[in-house]
């Protein structure tokens, strides 16, 4: 199977339904987190346990959290994605309280690859933006 349609997959089993039980399946032992400006986890390398709770993260935040990919392009152990974020603010996020309000937005991500898992990320996306739909900032 291609890097791309295993990216689809983890995508869709690991980020959009929420499984757990596939992290194993789809994510390296070691997964590194090369460049994602404000999360907390950026330059930090991630067993599958550590994977784990950084989805936590997300979930507990955006329970019904959703990535709509629109392209993927194939590198070699490398796939690039432009996507849609989706989600309903349930949870707190670190010391802001839940706003029960919707976010949409817009990012790209690099998904680098080892022997078919996925093994890190670089990724860009204005999270000033969800704040702002938050209604944290102006």
């Amino acid at each position: 199977m291609s890097n791309g349609k295993i990216l689809k997959e983890f995508m869709q089993k690991v980020w959009n339904e929420k499984d757990f039980d596939s992290i194993q399946l789809f994510v390296d032992r070691d997964y590194k987190i090369h460049l994602d400006s404000g999360d907390l986890w950026e330059g930090k390398t991630l067993d599958n346990a550590e994977f784990k709770k950084r989805l936590e993260f997300s979930f507990n935040s955006f329970p019904d959290i959703n990535f709509d990919i629109h392209t993927a392009i194939e590198d070699g152990n490398y796939v690039a994605i432009t996507w849609t974020m989706t989600g309903t603010n349930l949870g707190n996020i670190g010391n802001f309280p839940p706003t029960g309000k919707s976010i949409h937005a817009s990012g790209a991500t690099i998904y680098h690859f080892r022997i078919g898992k996925v093994c890190g990320h670089s990724q860009v996306f204005d999270r000033t933006t969800i704040m702002k739909q938050l209604g944290f900032i102006k």
